[in-house]
C-alpha cells in the first residue's frame, strides 16, 4: 500500500524551504513536489551521515535543524565546512571549496579564462534577484574590472551555451608559467562553415586581459569572413591586435600584449581552419 504524505508535514516543509535559497526561487508546483518527496530523518549528534566507505550517496540531504560538519582530507591539510539550516549536501559540501565557472565569471577579472570562450559561443547569463529572473548576453555581464551587471540582491544562477553546428574553437593563453598562472593575455577563436560568407566561414574572436573587460574583435571577425588566405589571416590578426587596449603592469608591457594578440589570434585561426576542413597555404 502506497503511503500518503502528511499534509501538515508537507506544508511545514514547503514553508521551511521557501525561507532558503535556491528553493525560494522555485515555482510553487515544483516546491510542492519536493515537499511531498522529502523524507524527515533524525541523526544523533556525532553520527556519520556519509563516508567514502559507504559508496555513492543514497540521498540528497537538506539540513533542517542543527549543523553538519563536512571534513575534506587532502594531501596538504584537512578542511572543514559547516552546513546549517537550508543548506544541502553532498552537493554543498563537495563544491564549497572548489572553483566554479560562476565564481570565475562573477569575479569579473579581465583575465578570466572561462569568459572569452563562453562569449565566443554566445553564452547567456541567467540572473535571479528581488525582481525575479532576467537573462542577458554574457558579453554584457562585465562592466569593468571586478564589476558585473548584477544588482543588489541578485545572483548568477546559470550560464547557457548555444550549440554552434559544425564549429571548432581554440583557447590560447599566455602565462608566466605552464599551468595555474593568471593570463598575461588570452585569445579565444571560434569558427564554423557558412556558405553565405565569401570565405565560406564565420568567426567570433574574444580577447582577455587586454582591456578593462573581455572584448570581441569584430573587425578581425569581418575580415576572416571575407578572406582566409594567408594575407587574409595576417590582416585579421593585425585587426585583432588593433582592437586590444592593454596596460603596462608587472606581468607584461602593453606593447608585448598587443603583439601576442596578433600571434595567438593567427595561431588559433589556423588551428580552427584545420579542424573545420578549410585549407590555408602558408
Amino acid at each position: 500500500m502506497q503511503s500518503v504524505p502528511n499534509p501538515t508535514l508537507v506544508e511545514a516543509t514547503v514553508s521551511f524551504l521557501t525561507q532558503h535559497s535556491p528553493f525560494d526561487g522555485m515555482e510553487a508546483a515544483a516546491l510542492q513536489f519536493l515537499g511531498e518527496s522529502l523524507q524527515l530523518a533524525y541523526y544523533p549528534q556525532d553520527s556519520f551521515l556519509l563516508t567514502p566507505d559507504m559508496g555513492p550517496p543514497p540521498f540528497f540531504f537538506i539540513v533542517q535543524r542543527g549543523k553538519v560538519l563536512s571534513r575534506e582530507d587532502g594531501d596538504i591539510a584537512s578542511q572543514n565546512l559547516t552546513l546549517s539550516a537550508g543548506e544541502c549536501f553532498p552537493i554543498g559540501a563537495s563544491s564549497g571549496n572548489r572553483a566554479t565557472v560562476g565564481g570565475n565569471l562573477c569575479n569579473a577579472s579581465p583575465a578570466a579564462d572561462s569568459a572569452p570562450a563562453l562569449i565566443c559561443y554566445g553564452a547567456s547569463a541567467h540572473i535571479f534577484g528581488p525582481d525575479g529572473h532576467r537573462k542577458l548576453p554574457l558579453e554584457e555581464f562585465f562592466l569593468g574590472p571586478g564589476k558585473t551587471a548584477l544588482q543588489r540582491g541578485e545572483l548568477l544562477t546559470a550560464v547557457t551555451v548555444p550549440f554552434v553546428r559544425g564549429s571548432a574553437g581554440h583557447f590560447l593563453k599566455l602565462g608566466r608559467t605552464a599551468v595555474g598562472d593568471i593570463s598575461v593575455m588570452n585569445v579565444a577563436v571560434l569558427g564554423w562553415p557558412d556558405s553565405a560568407a565569401p570565405s565560406g566561414t564565420s568567426w567570433r574572436i574574444a580577447l582577455g586581459s587586454v582591456a578593462p573587460t573581455v572584448i570581441r574583435a569584430p573587425e578581425a571577425e569581418r575580415l576572416l569572413s571575407q578572406d582566409t588566405s594567408p594575407a587574409g589571416l595576417e590582416a585579421a590578426s593585425q585587426a585583432a591586435a588593433a582592437a586590444a587596449r592593454p596596460i603596462d603592469d608587472i606581468r607584461a608591457t602593453a606593447a608585448y600584449r598587443t603583439d601576442m594578440v596578433r600571434v595567438l589570434t593567427r595561431r588559433g585561426v589556423e588551428r580552427v581552419l584545420a579542424e573545420i576542413g578549410v585549407r590555408v597555404d602558408k
